[in-house]
């Protein structure tokens, strides 16, 4: 088992303490919060072991899994790799590319690993039709949400689209070379509404959406691609996999079969992919594990975290200047 130590016991620092600790492949060793108050109430609530010092629990394990706000994320993980130790990072990766370059840089240096907390990647809905996302040429997004204080002091690009970005990014094997976008600020000082259109060089585009003052919750995507369409809707974990294939000479009497103008007919039948279900957060806590033990590449790496950044980063700088070539 791995020693692992949690730095941060907010509101998904408890989350991970709480599945670090329940976990086979783990040995929770303790955690650091920067507030002695909420470290101690922690403590005393929950029977985790609360260090007073960032440096003394670092020394005590093996991967530092750092649940902090973002501004602090470049500090935390410096120190933990610079010490040979193996980082877990939340998404966002760093507050500037200008860290999260100098990471990719640490973890050369150190021989270590890290993987950032994109937790969509481990949706089990998107995993079930991963495989099936091939060369899509226009993608679809839609993360809305009700209106929570937590996370508004950033904007909403990196509070919540940034899962869809990084999500894109990980089927379209294409450079984005060029982003258009509009922000709109209605509670916070940041942009509470964010729209931005993607096009990557093989000619896909993508266009996402996001909102922190929704009246509901929705995050789902659609993708298309050459004879075929996926839905994933990420928060009910549920999958709609339409595809198209050259229709028989003589149909079936329930065959959906469609013509186009050039009298070309294409059958349209459905898949069902199985859904299997899962913890996210503990599964990619545990994927890392498994990375680490196996000396394996993370399934979400730095590299990956600083790319997404990257283009959320583009996004938020185009929400003045309209248009950014990649």
């Amino acid at each position: 088992m791995l020693k692992v130590g949690v730095l941060g016991a907010g509101h998904l620092g408890k989350i991970h303490l709480r599945l670090l600790n329940q976990s086979e492949k783990y040995e929770l060793i303790g955690f650091f919060d920067a507030d002695i108050i909420n470290g101690k109430q922690v403590a005393a609530e929950f029977g985790y072991a609360y260090f007073d010092h960032l440096n003394d629990l670092i020394d005590a394990v093996d991967v530092v899994d750092i649940v902090t706000p973002t501004l602090s994320h470049f500090d935390c993980a410096k120190k933990a790799m610079e010490k040979g130790k193996h980082v877990f990072i939340e998404k966002p990766i760093t507050n500037t590319l200008d860290e999260a370059e100098n990471l990719l840089a640490l973890e050369e240096k150190y021989g270590v690993k890290g993987q950032v907390g994109h937790v969509e990647r481990f949706n089990p809905a998107f995993m079930a039709v991963r495989e099936s996302i091939k060369e899509p040429m226009f993608i679809e997004t839609h993360r809305l949400a009700e209106f929570n204080p937590r996370g508004t002091d950033v904007p909403v690009v990196l509070d919540l689209m940034i899962h869809d970005i990084d999500a894109i990014l990980s089927v379209v094997k294409s450079k984005v070379v060029g982003i258009n976008a509009s922000g709109v600020s209605v509670l916070s000082q940041s942009p509470d509404i964010a729209n931005a259109r993607l096009e990557f060089e093989n000619g896909c585009v993508a266009n996402l959406t996001a909102s922190r003052i929704s009246l509901k919750n929705m995050r789902k995507s659609r993708f298309f691609q050459k004879d075929a369409y996926i839905s994933v809707d990420f928060l009910e974990k549920k999958v709609e996999v339409v595809k198209m294939k050259d229709a028989p000479e003589v149909p079936g009497d329930f065959d959906m079969i469609l013509q186009n103008a050039e009298g070309v007919k294409k059958q349209i039948y459905f898949e069902n992919p199985d859904i299997l279900e899962n913890n996210a957060i503990l599964d990619e806590l545990e994927s890392f594990a498994e990375a680490i033990q196996k000396n394996n590449t993370p399934q979400v790496t730095l590299k990956q975290g600083t790319e997404a950044l990257k283009v959320a980063l583009q996004i938020i700088d185009a929400f003045e200047n309209k248009t950014v070539l990649g």
